[in-house]
């Protein structure tokens, strides 16, 4: 368990890094599509669905409203 958490946080902290040189579009778009794909599986799971498919149209919607958002 705690080599999992380990991989884990070097993940984390990889992603943060590479997120360092985008535009505020870009971040609003990876960031929103990141918390929607999270948001859609969880109401999936907690509504019976399919959580792959929670996740895949959380993404889309997620990424979509953090493009728009990050133009502004």
């Amino acid at each position: 368990m705690k080599k999992t958490g380990m991989v884990l946080a070097v993940l984390a902290a990889v992603a943060a890094t590479g997120c360092t040189n985008m535009t505020p579009r870009e971040q609003g778009t990876v960031s929103g599509a990141a918390i929607g794909a999270a948001a859609g599986a969880g109401i999936a799971a907690i509504s019976g669905g399919s959580g792959w498919t929670g996740a895949a149209v959380g993404a889309v919607v997620g990424g979509t409203v953090g493009n728009i958002k990050g133009k502004q």
